[in-house]
């Protein structure tokens, strides 16, 4: 099963919503609706987005806020769509930490080209030099491939499941440095999830049984004791 980009439209203007869901869907993405401010969090959260097409004027609070709550906590790309034109709106969404910003009213092929452009923003932004060419990580016989959502060792599909996969990903663009247990699970699965280690242990050890020869003896992903986990670094780098 191909696991396709997942995409949350938080717009309350429901022709523009469908609009944008449309374009989407007919592209490969899957997507999920909000219509508030709140219940987009919510599904931030709860969901997991890859990408957040984010209005600035929602009936229960201003884009912005949440914009500022997502950054507290996530580098999760958010392209801004709003009917605020002025630069200084602009400004003030870009500096916030939105990846892009589309003023209503715009085109399929506008939005679809800002989609794309976010996606690879957070692809590149680690500074992986494979990522930014190829949309694939490597090391030894483990090949991440972010376009197919696959880790693949040896060439053969290791089956991951959607979280196992993104657990892999997070870790392969930061290939080399610790990321902590509370970071992996902040960014995996939101701010409520909390701090227990136990979902993200029992994921990677599932991670280890299907691509370490050894899982006793890991080449690929290391354990910094009490800290957090490590992917090796890459044959590129």
């Amino acid at each position: 099963m191909t696991i396709r980009d997942k995409i949350l439209i938080i717009e309350d203007e429901q022709s523009i919503a469908r609009f944008i869901s449309t374009i989407l869907a007919a592209n490969g993405y899957e997507t999920m609706l909000a219509r508030t401010g709140s219940e987009g969090l919510s599904m931030v959260s709860s969901n997991c987005p890859d990408l957040v097409i984010l209005d600035l004027g929602l009936p229960d609070m201003d884009g912005m806020d949440i914009l500022k709550s997502l950054r507290g906590w996530s580098s999760l790309p958010v392209v801004v769509v709003s009917a605020r034109s002025h630069e200084k709106d602009k400004v003030a969404a870009l500096d916030m930490g939105a990846d892009d910003y589309l003023t209503k009213p715009f085109g399929t092929d506008e939005l679809l080209a800002r989609v794309r452009t976010a996606m690879r923003h957070t692809r590149t932004a680690t500074g992986n030099d494979e990522l930014a060419r190829r949309g694939t990580y490597s090391v030894g016989d483990l090949v991440i491939d972010y376009n197919k959502h696959q880790v693949l060792v040896g060439g053969v599909n290791a089956k991951l499941t959607l979280s196992e996969f993104r657990i892999v990903a997070l870790l392969g663009k930061h290939a080399g440095k610790v990321l902590t247990y509370d970071y992996i699970i902040r960014e995996l699965w939101g701010p409520r999830a909390g701090s227990d280690n136990q979902i993200l242990r029992v994921n990677m050890a599932n991670i280890r049984r299907k691509i370490e020869k050894n899982p006793a003896e890991p080449q690929y992903i290391f354990t910094e004791v009490g800290v957090g986990y490590r992917m090796a670094e890459g044959d590129g780098n």
